[in-house]
């Protein structure tokens, strides 16, 4: 079984995710970045593939991406860092990427590259559904991936239904239809749009990201689906720490934090 698929069967509440950058702040974290998250007690991880446009993503990310690049970091390298990952963590592990570095490498290479490492999953926020369903998911399904379609508060019903319907794993439910970054609150309508989406009695598990810094965001979150996914916070501790486990535990602080 899919490692994404058994984690929310095993555990259906308070999940919590965690994004970072490959190759930032250094190089050569990687494998050491998700073996500190793991050891941490973090249920699952977003491994970001830089990318020199990441349009869904607020100026933090963005600058790590960019700081990420100039280190030298590739897919091809981040995949010969992966390449032990699975001696040492068992949970799932997701990459993030846009859809041109992936391409430049050939979607069935990719696949072949993520099983090869022991990835579960991809999240590709530019890739439109109508190419996903036509040509991406046979081939992800061939090898046994998990692609993770976005919804936003800006998605119609219909089509939150039709991508609940042709996708496996969980759906990443964006709090706000800007881009990545940390917030104090949800507003009302963030909340309305947490209780629309949970009356829909969707078949896939969800999961919100897009501002959760604190103990309200996070407390939003867990109530209104099945956990958290936390980007932004994380990379700005990551960035002024340059230590993976001093930032998590600023993290873990932050998020005891009102």
């Amino acid at each position: 079984m899919n490692r994404i698929n058994k984690l929310f069967i095993e555990k259906r509440q308070q999940i919590l995710s965690i994004y970072f950058c490959a190759g930032h702040p250094t190089l050569e974290g990687t494998a050491e970045t998700i073996e500190t998250l793991a050891k941490n007690g973090i249920d699952m991880i977003e491994i970001g593939i830089p990318f020199s446009d990441p349009m869904a993503d607020g100026v933090v990310i963005q600058n790590a991406s960019s700081k990420a690049l100039r280190n030298g970091m590739t897919l091809r390298l981040l995949f010969s860092q992966l390449e032990d990952i699975r001696k040492t963590v068992d949970i799932p592990l997701i990459l993030m990427g846009y859809l041109n570095p992936i391409m430049q490498f050939g979607f069935e290479a990719f696949c072949e590259r993520c099983v090869a490492v022991g990835i579960d999953g991809v999240i590709i926020p530019d890739l439109p559904f109508k190419d996903y369903l036509d040509e991406f998911k046979p081939v992800a399904d061939r090898h046994g991936l998990r692609i993770i379609m976005l919804i936003t508060p800006e998605t119609s019903e219909d089509r939150i239904r039709f991508i609940d319907s042709h996708t496996d794993g969980f759906i990443y439910m964006v709090s706000s239809a800007s881009t990545t970054g940390a917030q104090k609150s949800f507003n009302a309508a963030k909340q309305a749009y947490f209780e629309r989406i949970n009356s829909m009695g969707l078949r896939n598990p969800r999961m919100i990201g897009f501002g959760i810094s604190n103990k309200p965001t996070l407390e939003a979150a867990f109530q209104n689906a099945s956990g958290a996914i936390i980007g932004s916070k994380f990379v700005s501790l990551y960035e002024s720490t340059l230590d993976a486990q001093a930032a998590i535990d600023m993290l873990f602080e932050a998020l005891r934090s009102e």
